[in-house]
């Protein structure tokens, strides 16, 4: 019976070296049977898929191992980006084959292939992003300087007086949640808290969409050129981008580039607009933007919701005048400040778009930065039937990091350590790895329920009706239970590579569940001391440690909810131990000095003979220095 070992692994004694690999960059893998196995050939196999190229490269014999045989070659990588998957074919004297996949010993039709994700490595990417602390701004609902008059602003706009008011969340006489509600937050609002943000260690300003639209998120845009009235003016943008840079913070839009609104200056379906809309006249200049089945009622939309129609990416006029022309809405608004852009349901772009995008902002601004929405592995997505390459070297400098996100809550609420590292190991494997360290790791966001209200939250809570959901606090132990979680994962979240990023409000302790209760009016004066605190120092020593921001990844510890890694660049090591258990967890470490501090609470341990002893309490963890 075939011993079921899989000799293969992420070790460089397998495969080196790890993860993925630049153009035409030679690769070694080694494989190491039992001598008992009686194998006396071994090849690589592997399918460029992008290329539709098959290739067997022998495995020459390379003498013992104890117990094993080795088989060694070196694979070149082409020269052009490429996904390969590879898989080994072992033969026996007496000619019988077998091979060896992600799956274990198979018939080659059966097989499981191993991914090399093979990049082009002459692009730079920009390492400020990866570096560095981010925040995510919902405009409306951040910080509002004066209740604003929505008179003559484009859609039926209702204001709340009351910052502290719940939104507006049932649907209409017509059946649908319009979010024509707004509490008036604005551009100078943000400026009058940007010193707030510099004391939490920021760096980088996500804003939600803050483009002129008639929705309280923004992401039905009206007008790409133009801020939206009710958030300020461009010389508001201006400033704004010019006082975060003075507190070395950078400025990054959203860009929603596959969907208009249909109540926009481009589609104009109400008539607010004065000039033509491709939905009044099809001599409009931007009639072509989009596709009709029938007019002017019946066209492509995004999910089928008739309020976002779809544009055609693929039509010149509309390239032009948001991607190419000198004026481009991409140019434009990183000439007037920004630095980076958030693209948008990037699934739904071409490629092709997106690295138009890339190079427009290589241009215009040198050393800005691309980010992609992507929710899964974005190494080897496929969307819409076509293998996506946002990561390969010339579209997306990084994506939002939905899996660490995934994966984080699974191990917060009492999921093994090893599922952790096992999913984040799949994603470092297959990311370039200027694109792992600049992904951006998130635990909240404007599209899911408060991360407080995720991790504290009981079952049963009332989830039968949108009003229950509304109204619904979390008692005192389901708050505890969350806080707890919510600092063990700010550990987790700003100890690993990426820019951690903090969802409005996250730090100050807000709840709610799903949108638009996600979406509340930050609580100013009100805001929970001990997690604010808690960021506050978090930010501080993602500032201070190059070991943060940038130091290799190496994983220690793993056993059932706890979790340890290592981050260290040159001589400067941050360790970060985590328990998301209901026991204390026993941690043993090799460490060089005499004595470890957790440098969030300041408390000290002795480490004897070059061996560090640590109990992690349960929902607890340290950041070690």
């Amino acid at each position: 019976m075939l011993d079921r070992t899989i000799y293969f692994s992420r070790d460089t004694r397998y495969k080196d070296p790890f993860g993925a690999v630049p153009l035409g960059r030679a690769v070694r893998f080694t494989l190491r049977p039992h001598h008992w196995e009686g194998f006396t050939a071994c090849t690589l196999l592997t399918y460029g898929e992008f290329a539709n190229c098959h290739q067997e490269t022998p495995l020459s014999p390379a003498g013992s191992e104890g117990d094993r045989a080795l088989f060694s070659g070196v694979f070149s990588a082409p020269e052009a980006v490429e996904l390969v998957w590879y898989a080994f074919r072992f033969r026996r004297p007496d000619g019988s084959c077998i091979c060896l996949g992600k799956n274990g010993y198979c018939n080659e039709q059966d097989l499981q292939r191993w991914q090399l994700t093979v990049y082009d490595g002459s692009t730079a990417t920009p390492d400020w992003f990866g570096r560095g602390v981010t925040y995510q701004i919902f405009p409306d609902r951040f910080c509002r300087s004066r209740i604003p008059d929505p008179t003559g602003m484009v859609g039926d706009r209702l204001v709340h007086q009351n910052w502290e008011e719940l939104m507006e969340y049932l649907p209409d006489e017509h059946g649908e949640i319009r979010n024509r509600d707004f509490f008036g937050g604005d551009l100078q609002g943000v400026i009058s808290k940007l010193d707030y943000l510099e004391d939490l260690g920021v760096t980088t300003l996500y804003f939600c969409p803050i483009f002129e639209a008639d929705s309280n998120h923004r992401y039905n845009t009206a007008d790409y050129s133009k801020i939206d009235p009710m958030l300020g003016t461009e010389e508001d943008f201006r400033t704004l981008c010019r006082e975060a840079h003075r507190r070395g913070m950078k400025v990054m839009l959203d860009g929603v580039f596959n969907h208009t609104g249909n109540n926009s200056l481009y589609f104009n379906a109400l008539g607010f607009y004065p000039t033509l809309g491709a939905a009044q006249s099809q001599e409009s200049p931007y009639y072509s933007w989009y596709h009709f089945h029938h007019w002017p009622d019946q066209y492509d939309s995004w999910w089928g919701i008739h309020t976002l129609p779809a544009v055609n990416e693929g039509d010149p006029t509309y390239v032009d005048y948001i991607i190419q022309g000198r004026d481009s809405i991409v140019r434009r608004w990183l000439r007037l400040g920004a630095d980076a852009w958030r693209l948008d349901v990037a699934d739904e772009l071409p490629d092709w778009f997106i690295e138009k995008i890339r190079a427009a902002m290589d241009k215009e601004k040198p050393g800005s930065f691309l980010l992609g929405e992507v929710w899964e592995d974005g190494s080897n997505k496929i969307a819409y039937s076509q293998r996506r390459r946002y990561l390969l070297g010339h579209e997306t400098h990084g994506l939002m990091n939905y899996p660490f996100r995934v994966a984080a809550l699974a191990y917060l609420q009492g999921g093994p350590a090893r599922d952790f590292v096992e999913a984040m190991e799949t994603i470092r494997e297959n990311y370039p790895p200027a694109a792992f360290h600049s992904a951006m790791n998130m635990l909240g966001t404007h599209d899911n329920p408060r991360i407080l209200t995720m991790l504290g939250a009981a079952p049963p809570v009332p989830l039968e009706t949108r009003q229950q959901r509304a109204n619904y606090h979390m008692g005192m132990e389901e708050r505890n239970r969350g806080s707890r979680r919510l600092m063990t994962g700010a550990l987790l979240l700003y100890g690993f590579p990426g820019s951690p990023m903090i969802y409005y409000g996250d730090e100050a302790g807000m709840e709610g569940f799903e949108d638009p209760f996600n979406r509340g009016t930050f609580p100013w004066d009100r805001e929970d001391p001990a997690l604010l605190s808690h960021f506050r120092r978090l930010g501080q020593l993602r500032q201070s440690r190059i070991s943060l921001q940038k130091g290799e990844l190496r994983y220690l510890y793993q056993e059932g909810c706890g979790l340890a890694f290592q981050r260290k660049a040159g001589d400067e090591v941050t360790l970060v131990a985590l328990n998301t258990g209901s026991k204390p967890v026993e941690m043993v470490f090799d460490w060089p000095a005499p004595v470890a501090t957790d440098a969030v609470t300041g408390q000290q341990f002795n480490a004897w003979f070059g061996r560090l002893h640590i109990i992690v309490p349960p929902l607890d963890g340290m950041m070690l220095v």
